[in-house]
This record gives structure tokens, sequence and C-alpha cells, in this order.
């Protein structure tokens, strides 16, 4: 109608003026100054103002209602955060076409509920740059339309949704959807939600959305239990798991920044340029009062599964063309989680502060004997096994009780520069010399905010100009081991609470903030194994604050993480602890006529190393060339990582390696003995790939086929390459029930014969295997068996009475007719 009007100008120019006044007041002198001077910039303006009015006109029209529901509306992330967040939601969105209303609910009877809710909503502040009265009138509409009631059964849920109808029928509006947010904790969700399910969904046409709290599980197994029975309620676009550190500022800025400055790292955010990543979150509290959560979860639950490991995904992941796709955000999140290399036990230093059990005995009625292994404080190394990212370390540390309260991620790049002139003469902008940086400090510290601090000789930094702005020198302040002035540094125009952004994402149905059901289980498949590994660890027992001095500080060393300084006593003995005679580290002996080197599991695996490489080296020396023939299994990946970590003068480029046996799997299956050769070893070390020599078991899209002829065109291999088919070494295992290679009692295969390699059957799933035989196994130069573990024991005093019985255990064959035998056990094994 009103472009019509205008095609008529039908208007009067002082009418179209004030109409234009009416939509904003700024465009009102500048319309006046523009007639009659202008008629042809007239006709455009009276347009495009009648093109603006209709805009206005139609972002006016109801877009229907919103109902919040916050359940555990009296309770501290309540008080808070979440009622300070929903006010600011209200006060964003207050007039842009959706009416609303906000219901408090917990288990509270009424009248105490909202006594307790309305001391809550008292603490309600407005935005610094609005004016008081308008503040005040905004609380008070926004206390209105808030309302608590106590949600207890089906029938109170049933309650809620017809008095949400009603009210929205009275008022002629349309129900444009539903937030539920859980500030409950994880035990409660499943009665919620099929309250939800069953009695409190919208109408048809309108949305549901459910906001859930962390923690999310204990662990892979717990995830995925708590993740089936929310998914029977709740379709996966109606969840949003909150973790809310994904709200800070300087964490939401990441993507934007890697974004925003694709140029200029493009060439830097690699494994080339990179040196390290550390993604740290310090406390100076400890966990007195959270004591019943802090015993059962502990500071990796806590903080480092979920805060940490979503801003390292964050900083890993590839970007995809559009950063506001979140579908593709997610995707590439769970690439990063796919790529992260498995933790061991020695990827992680923990240590507890001292009073920390005397805490528990307090708040949990402990007796005065109990010692809590709980760790309040842990660091982890993480490693990306892609091209972009393999080889750099990456640092996630967090605890409690340490000397100061900051959190930020610094990615430091390598310096390959060296400066003529002394560093007085070194310029910030200019100098490659002086360290280079990018830190997202993500609060706290000495900066005492949010910030992004890129170093002046990378480049400046893009960042959107109305929402950061460039901070103010701060002379004195140094961070990271620089003043302030050697950055570009930017922080927020106006600092937001994490939970407001998070809440402004629900409503706006931002889901790339937040954790997705996949996203979740796969950092649970990713923390599960160390968690395991670690909960019997003594953690190392360190004072609080200041007087921490360097007890904590740790250092790497290929994927493993040790403590810099030695702790002098053990104050809280470990769970059947025993003294380690350290006179007799290694022992040796005669075991079935043959030499046996014995030693604590480190040393054992230590010595092996050692021998292996100078076999190596001898026969390189002579030979040009050193044959390894490796068998699979967990007993091995301790060595492997020995030699892929510690052995630097290893001839990997003259050595040619070669598998005992596999399973009849695709290689890239996470069962095939290739693949864990290849995970812990080969991805570290530099041999040349015509010199890896994998089992053939997967030819013509089958698996251990007997017409494919894989035994034999191995056996052909082995002839043409290894000098009368004997290795120069030759690395066994020995199972519980005596076999050795994949040569059972029960298969009779390659135990005798001219074969080189068979097909043999396992009593163990996967049933079908390939093997080189027991004639091939003691043509070898040398044969080390490797036996590790208390559950060895009884088959290794069985072994030692037995004859040559090969076909009822298989390792008693094993005896080289050139060559020489040597067994490798650990104590547990050898003296159990």
């Amino acid at each position: 109608m009103w472009l019509f009007l205008a095609r008529q100008e039908m208007f009067d120019a002082q009418e179209m003026c004030l109409l234009l006044y009416v939509s904003d007041p700024s465009l009102f002198l500048v319309c006046l100054s523009m007639h009659p001077r202008h008629p042809g910039t007239w006709k455009m303006l009276t347009v495009a103002m009648c093109v603006a009015l209709l805009g206005c006109l139609q972002a006016q029209e109801p877009q229907g209602h919103v109902s919040i529901i916050l359940l555990g509306a009296t309770g501290d992330l309540a008080k808070k955060y979440l009622w300070q967040g929903l006010f600011q939601l209200y006060l964003d969105e207050a007039g842009k076409g959706h009416s609303f209303s906000f219901h408090g609910a917990a288990l509270t009877a009424p009248k105490q509920g909202q006594e307790l809710m309305a001391k809550a909503l008292e603490s309600l502040s407005c935005p610094k740059d609005m004016a008081p009265s308008h503040c005040a009138e905004h609380k008070d509409q926004f206390l209105r339309l808030s309302q608590y009631r106590q949600l207890k059964t089906t029938e109170d849920y049933r309650d809620l949704s017809k008095d949400i109808e009603a009210q929205i029928q009275h008022k002629g509006l349309r129900e444009a959807g539903r937030i539920f947010y859980f500030s409950v904790p994880p035990f409660a969700y499943a009665d919620i939600a099929r309250n939800i399910n069953s009695s409190c969904r919208p109408g048809p046409g309108a949305w549901l959305r459910v906001a859930l709290e962390k923690p999310f599980g204990h662990d892979h197994l717990s995830a995925q239990q708590l993740a089936t029975e929310l998914r029977s309620f709740f379709q996966e676009e109606e969840m949003y798991r909150v973790d809310h550190y994904l709200g800070k500022q300087a964490v939401a800025q990441i993507l934007p920044f890697r974004d925003q400055n694709r140029k200029a790292l493009d060439g830097l955010w690699n494994r080339h340029h990179v040196e390290r990543v550390e993604i740290v979150m310090k406390e100076t509290v400890d966990a007195a009062g959270r004591i019943s959560f802090y015993e059962e979860y502990g500071v990796i639950r806590d903080v480092l599964q979920n805060h940490l490991t979503e801003v390292l995904t964050l900083v890993a992941m590839e970007l995809p063309p559009n950063v506001s796709n979140a579908e593709a955000v997610l995707r590439h999140k769970l690439q990063v989680f796919q790529a992260l290399r498995g933790l061991q036990k020695g990827s992680a230093v923990v240590g507890q502060y001292q009073t920390y059990s005397q805490q528990v005995r307090r708040e949990l009625q402990k007796p005065d004997s109990f010692h809590s292994l709980m760790p309040t404080f842990a660091g982890i190394l993480v490693h990306i096994d892609n091209l972009r990212w393999e080889g750099v370390p990456f640092i996630l540390t967090s605890g409690k009780a340490l000397d100061e309260r900051v959190s930020y991620v610094r990615v430091l790049f390598k310096n390959r520069a060296f400066c003529v002139q002394s560093e007085k003469h070194w310029d910030a902008e200019q100098s490659q010399c002086l360290p280079r940086q990018i830190v997202f400090h993500i609060g706290h510290g000495d900066l005492g905010g949010p910030a992004v601090l890129v170093s002046r000789n990378l480049f400046r930094p893009s960042l959107p100009s109305e929402s950061w702005a460039e901070m103010e020198d701060r002379p004195g302040l140094r961070l990271f081991g620089r003043p302030l002035s050697d950055y570009y540094a930017y922080s927020p125009v106006r600092e937001r609470d994490a939970y407001s952004i998070l809440l402004a994402h629900i409503f706006h149905c931002r889901k790339d903030s937040f954790i997705t059901t996949e996203n979740l289980l796969a950092s649970w498949v990713f923390w599960t194994p160390v968690l395991d590994s670690l909960a019997h660890e003594v953690p190392r027992l360190y004072p609080g604050g200041a007087e921490n001095g360097h007890l904590l500080d740790f250092e790497f060393s290929g994927s493993q993480l040790s403590f810099s300084q030695q702790q002098l006593e053990q104050l809280v003995p470990g769970p059947g602890s025993v003294p380690v005679p350290s006179e007799f580290q290694v022992l040796r002996a005669k075991y079935r006529e043959s030499p046996l080197v014995s030693a604590w599991p480190e040393e054992l695996i230590s010595k092996l190393a050692d021998d292996i490489e100078a076999t190596a080296v001898r026969a390189v020396q002579r030979f040009g060339k050193f044959h390894l023939a490796l068998s699979g299994g967990s007993s091995p990946v301790a060595l492997f990582q020995q030699l892929a970590m510690g052995h630097y003068g290893f001839p990997w480029a003259h050595t040619h390696l070669w598998l005992v046996d596999e399973r009849c799997v695709p290689l890239s299956d996470p069962e095939s003995n290739f693949q864990g050769l290849q995970a812990h070893l080969l991805r570290h070390i530099r041999v040349p790939y015509y010199n890896i020599h994998p089992m053939p078991v997967h030819l013509h899209q089958r698996l251990c086929a007997e017409e494919d002829q894989g035994t034999q065109l191995y056996a052909r291999e082995i002839s043409a390459l290894v000098t009368n088919s004997s290795f120069d070494l030759v690395l066994l295992g020995m199972g519980t029930d005596g076999h050795t290679a994949s040569l059972f009692p029960q298969s009779p295969a390659g135990l005798d014969g001219e074969q080189l390699v068979v097909l043999t059957t396992s009593p163990f799933r996967p049933h079908h295997r390939m093997s080189l035989s027991l004639p091939l196994i003691n043509r070898a130069k040398k044969v080390a068996v490797l036996v590790m573990g208390k559950m060895k024991r009884e088959i290794t005093l069985l072994v030692s009475r037995v004859g040559h019985e090969p076909k009822k255990w298989p390792i008693s064959g094993v005896l080289p007719s050139s060559g020489q035998l040597v067994w490798y056990m650990d104590y547990e094994a050898f003296l159990g």
C-alpha cells in the first residue's frame, strides 16, 4: 500500500518527513533539507522510505510466543548466571516480534519457591550504557512476565502446558516454541524428560528446545546410557548440551578469528610452524563445599574432558568454507576427535593439594585412615595424527589451589631466526627473534578479562570492529614474557557473560555452540582409557598457592609427560604399593636352557630396545640391511613406543619390517597387527615405504582366502629379499595357552613341514590368522621372546618344566637351529 501511494505522489512533503520522523527521528532533518531543492533525490528517498516503513511493519508483526522454563530456578547456577542471562535475552529480543513468558520451576513448594526466586531476581542488572529509567522499566516488565511453579509430578507438567496454552489463547497469540533449561543434576534428567515428552510438548507447528547442563556421564558407558535415554524422549535437533566455555567471548572468537585472518594464517597454522599449543585453566580456590561432586569426577572429568577439549577442537579443526554453517562446524570438530592419538598413562601427570583428603574425610564422613586418589591437578599431552598437526604437542592443564586464576589458549610458533644485533635493538614489529605467539585470553589473570593477542612480528589481525577494539597499552604489564606493547591486543567492546551468549544461541537455534551426542561420545571414547589407567595412580601432593613453587612443573619427551622435579617423599602410600629393589633392576639367568633377561617392565623394555638396536647396527654394518619380524598384540606396544621415541641412532633407513602374524581383517581395521604397528611405530619413524612388508591377508576384496594364495605370496617375498629366509631378529610373545605368533595348540598348521607361511585358526576372535611357521622362525639368527604381566606367571612356570612339545605348547618348539634364543620377562611374569 505504501509503495502505491508513493507512486501516486499523494503525500505532502511535510507529511512524508513526519512519517520518516516516526521511523527514525535522526532522518527528519535530512528529509526537510533535501526538499524541494533536489526533487529527483526526493523521489528516490520517498520510495526508499516507504520500503523501510514496510520492513518495519513486517518486523513488528507478531512472530509468536516463546515460553522459557528454567528447571532448578532456585539453585546456585540459576541465581548466579541463568536468570541474568534470561533477562539479557529479554532485553535483546523485546520489541522484535516475539512475546515471552518465563517460568521458574523447582521441586520446592510454591510459597517458599516464589520467595527464593524473588530473591534471585533482585540482583538483575542492565548494561552499563542503559539509562536507569529504561532499566527499571525493563526489569519491571521482566518480573511481571516471570512466575514460579512447582514441577514435581506428571500432572504438574500437564498443568503448566495447559496454562501456557490458555495464556496464548487469551492474548490471541501464536505459539512459537518452548525452551526448557535443565539446571538440575543429571540423575533427574530422565524423569523430567519423560514428563516433558508426555505432557508438556508444544502443539503442532511450534518448536521444542531443551538445554542440558554437564556432567554428561562419568565415562563412555554412562554417557552412552544417558544419551540413549534422552534420545527416547527428544530428537537430536531439540537437545542443546551446554558447555559454558563455548560462550566465553575469547573462545567464541577462535573460529571467526581464524576465518577472518585466513590469508595470514593459512601458511602458519600447521606442524611446520607451530611449536606447541597450550590450553590452560588455573584456579586458586580448592574444592571445599563441592567435595561430593569432586570426589566422583575430579579435575579431568570436570574441566579437561569438556571445556579444554572443546577449545582444542576449535583450534585444531579444519576450517569449513563457511564458519557460520553449524552442521559443517560440528562435522569438522568430529574429525578432530577421530584424529586424536589415544592417550596412555604416560601421557598424563596428576597432583592433589595436600588438604584435599582431609576435606573428603570431613565432608563425606570418611574414616581417618582414608586417602583419596582423586586428582585436583592434571597435565595432559595430546597429539593429533593428521597432516596439519602431526608431531605438535597440545598441552592441556587445569588444577585447583594453584598460584593464580587464569585461563587461556596460547599458540606458540617456532622461531628459526638468529639476530646478530643485541636484544636492546630488536623491534617488536620487525624482529623475528622475539617470541611469536597468538593468545586467546579467556579470562581473569593480569588482564582481568577476555582478549585476543597477536605478536606484532606475526601480522596485524583483523577482528570485527563493532564488537572488538584495540586495547590501550598498560605500561609494566607483561604477558608470557613480553610487555603488552609487543602485541596487537584486542578486547570486547562490551563484555558479556557466557550464559547470556549461549541462551541467545539457543533462542536463535545456533547448534554449533553446543555439543552433539556424536561429539560427546567421541570425547568420552578418547578420555575413558586414560581415566581408567589413572584410577589407582597416586597423585603428587602439593601445598597449594604460591608455595607450590616448581613442584607441578612438567616436561614432555615424545608422547611421555613427567614432572620436572623428583618428589623426595611419598606422603600418601598407593594401594598395594611395594618397595622396588633398586639394586636388582636387570637380572640375568637361564630359562629353558636359553639366556633370560628379567627386570621391572620399564627397565625390561629399555633393555630389549637397546638389544634390538645393537643387533640392527651390527647387521647393517656387515650386510647393509636389517630384517626384523615383529609380532602383534598388546605386549610389544611399549617396545614400539620406546623404539620410536628413544632410539634416534636406529638405522631405520636400512631396516626391513616384517610381520610374524596377522589377523584376517583389513589392514585399516583396529584389530589388525599392522594397524598397531602403524599407530605406535611406523608413523613416528622414517622407514622407506618399500621396506615395509605387511602380510597379504586382504586380496581381491577377500580375507585369507586359500585360492588367493596369500601365504605363498608372502613366502616368495621373504625368499626373494631375506638371505636363506633367515631373519636377523624375530620378536615373539607367549600366550597364556602357550601359543606364539599365531601358532595355536588347537591348530597344528605351521608347527612342522616345509611351508614358510601358513593360515591358522585361533580360539580367540578374529579366528582366522596368517602366521610365519615354526620352521621359518627357527631359521632366524636371533629370536627374542617378550613375556609380561602377572597373568603370564602360570604359563611361564608350566613351560619352564616341559620339553619339546610344540603340539601342546607351540612356544616350546621355538629353538633357532643356528641362531640364538633370548627370553625377556618382567618380574611379574617370572616371579609372580
